[in-house]
């Protein structure tokens, strides 16, 4: 179990706040996918939230920030560079489901980093701990938790969250989350454990004494249940928060908890139970946002889905692909042709035959 402030989650592992991918529909597949305990997913994130969207009341916003009674427990993350912004918005989240409020201090995208939100906190360190302090002074009516999600720092030789860090603890923050990549890398190159262990050490000392305790969660690169372990075990981090390996794989959860607790890696879902799982993201998607938004969704969504797919073996032992079902899904006219796609597929059709000059062929 992982406790943030009064909040106790089930397991230490979170669903990352993925932005275009972290909506209702999904974090309910990642939830429902449990391990023989009936445990998985501890905390599952929305998508990064505008306080000025969720305030005005925008569709895109509230939308983004859907929740419901099976989404539990959920965290609402916020982004933006105004401390009294931020302050209202996290009084929103409170007031419209959100277990725990997160701020965002991560985000390399320049349209967030460009109004002084995501990980541009990192160069202005004070308003960063304005913002905390303004929303963990909104928050206390509520009881809920403050936590805060971070990267490295903004340059590769200027590690800024070891030492910024305690001053967000200082000011509120019950949780600190640890991408372990600067703003300048985005995504590129490989999750620095080191630099985690250096802020899990950092906090550490901070919080000596009883009963204090702020827990490190690290993040980055986790794909696998064994990827996990090993961020734990190399950083010492109180827990593991999953991000892009998810998409591509929702049962990852669920693998990873088994495998903390001794059982091993549970097997691979057979190719009809990731069809149903499809199934289901699609369904939920349809009655959550209705059909324009799950036929772009799914045509977005089936790259991601399709690296776990098509792996059967052709007559010259070699992986038969998925392409053919890529393809159909993108070009599906309405829902019912998706959904008859899937079930080609299921069945043993829409299959990558074989590789011809480095690119694979689609079976007829």
């Amino acid at each position: 179990m992982l406790t943030i402030g009064g909040t106790t989650l089930a397991t230490p592992l979170l669903l990352a706040p993925i932005a275009g991918y972290c909506d209702l529909a999904f974090r309910l597949v990642c939830r429902s996918i449990v391990d023989v305990d009936g445990k998985g997913l501890g905390l599952a994130c929305t998508d990064l939230l505008s306080p000025q969207g969720l305030l005005r009341g925008t569709a895109s916003s509230l939308d983004l920030a859907r929740t419901n009674d099976q989404d539990k427990p959920v965290g609402m993350q916020l982004y933006g560079g105004l401390p009294e912004v931020m302050a209202e918005g996290a009084i929103w989240a409170a007031e419209h489901g959100a277990t725990i409020v997160d701020i965002n201090m991560g985000c390399p995208v320049d349209k967030v980093t460009k109004k002084d939100g995501g990980s541009k906190l990192l160069c202005i360190p004070d308003i960063a701990v304005q913002i905390v302090r303004a929303c963990r002074r909104a928050l206390e009516p509520y009881g809920l938790p403050l936590t805060c999600k971070m990267r490295l720092g903004w340059f590769d030789d200027q590690p800024v969250a070891e030492w910024l860090a305690p001053r967000l603890i200082d000011a509120g923050a019950q949780a600190i989350t640890i991408h372990g990549r600067t703003t300048v890398q985005k995504f590129m190159g490989t999750v620095r454990h080191e630099g985690i262990a250096r802020v899990v050490e950092a906090v550490g000392r901070h919080c000596k004494g009883p009963g204090v305790s702020v827990p490190v969660i690290g993040n980055g690169d986790v794909r696998e249940p064994q990827d996990a372990v090993e961020m734990m075990r190399r950083t010492g981090c109180a827990a593991v928060m999953i991000g892009r390996g998810a998409l591509s794989t929702p049962w990852l959860f669920r693998d990873c908890w088994s495998l903390m607790n001794g059982r091993g890696v549970p097997p691979e879902p057979t190719t009809r139970e990731k069809i149903d799982i499809m199934h289901r993201y699609f369904d939920l998607m349809l009655e959550f946002r209705g059909e324009p938004y799950a036929m772009t969704q799914i045509r977005r969504r089936i790259s991601w889905f399709g690296k776990r797919l098509g792996r059967e073996l052709d007559e010259k032992g070699r992986p038969m692909g998925c392409r053919a079902l890529r393809e159909a899904v993108r070009e599906a006219g309405s829902p019912a042709e998706v959904r008859e796609h899937f079930e080609v597929f299921a069945a043993g059709g829409l299959r990558g035959a074989e590789v011809e000059g480095g690119r694979e062929v689609a079976a007829e």
